[in-house]
């Protein structure tokens, strides 16, 4: 029996120069099968809200749906190290942070992420100040997609890279134990993993970081109406699935 992912593993990875395998759960069996093949990380990620909900962003997801779908993966029991988002607008404050990561620690997380940098650092420090291991977002923030008109590439200005640079230093000093990096572009991203102490989760921010991260729709090809850019799904999925269907439905009628 595989022994039991803690955030001083994760960490030890990367001093190890581990890299670090990251994946979306969002259930059950999900949770179960990635844990059974191995993945270190896992995270109920809130873009649950796009491949499961069938909203148009993650700015729609509550904190009641993610408790629910937080619960369902906890019940896998993984080895693997589980997290939750922290959805949108649900660590305004610093104690509507503190009492809502309690809520999804509740419903099983063993670990919280939040989206940003400087700027909600008393809310990570109250975070980790109560217990709660934390990890950091940075990049491009889907929480914001609404107000920055879209998904775009971040560091690629000196304004932009200074301020990734300072917001990675100011997590990681203030207890988070890994940070996302989301479309950073990948020269910063490099650098930030060089920076700081703690791992590096990439996500479209090129190979350098300690660890990758993905939606496991987009790794298999099981949400196949859009892929990002930076994907290379491992399998079709969604096209076997309509495949087999037809099948059985072609065989119901001959018979």
């Amino acid at each position: 029996m595989n022994s039991k992912i803690t955030i001083e593993t994760i960490r030890a990875m990367k001093s190890r120069g581990e890299k670090i395998a990251a994946l979306t759960a969002y259930d059950y069996p999900m949770a179960k099968l990635l844990d059974e093949a191995g993945v270190p990380l896992l995270l109920v990620g809130d873009s649950v809200g796009m491949v499961v909900l069938g909203y148009p962003d993650t700015t729609h997801v509550t904190l009641a749906e993610m408790e629910h779908h937080v619960r369902a993966a906890a019940r896998a029991k993984t080895n693997a190290l589980l997290g939750g988002d922290l959805p949108f607008q649900s660590y305004e404050t610093v104690a509507d942070a503190v009492a809502n990561a309690q809520r999804l620690v509740v419903a099983g997380a063993e670990y919280v992420k939040a989206e940003g940098g400087r700027d909600i650092l008393p809310q990570v420090q109250a975070i980790v100040a109560a217990g709660i291991p934390f990890c950091g977002h940075l990049g491009m923030l889907p929480q914001h997609v609404l107000e920055e008109g879209g998904y775009h590439i971040k560091g690629k200005k000196d304004e932009e890279h200074q301020r990734l640079l300072a917001d990675a230093k100011a997590l990681a000093e203030a207890g988070a134990f890994a940070i996302v990096l989301e479309l950073v572009t990948p020269p910063v991203a490099r650098e930030i993993t060089q920076l700081i102490s703690v791992p590096t989760i990439g996500i479209g921010s090129g190979p350098d970081c300690d660890g990758q991260i993905l939606v496991w729709q987009d790794l298999t090809g099981s949400f196949p109406w859009f892929t990002p850019r930076f994907v290379k799904p491992k399998l079709s999925c969604g096209a076997e699935i309509k495949a087999a269907v037809t099948a059985w439905k072609n065989e119901l009628g001959a018979r």
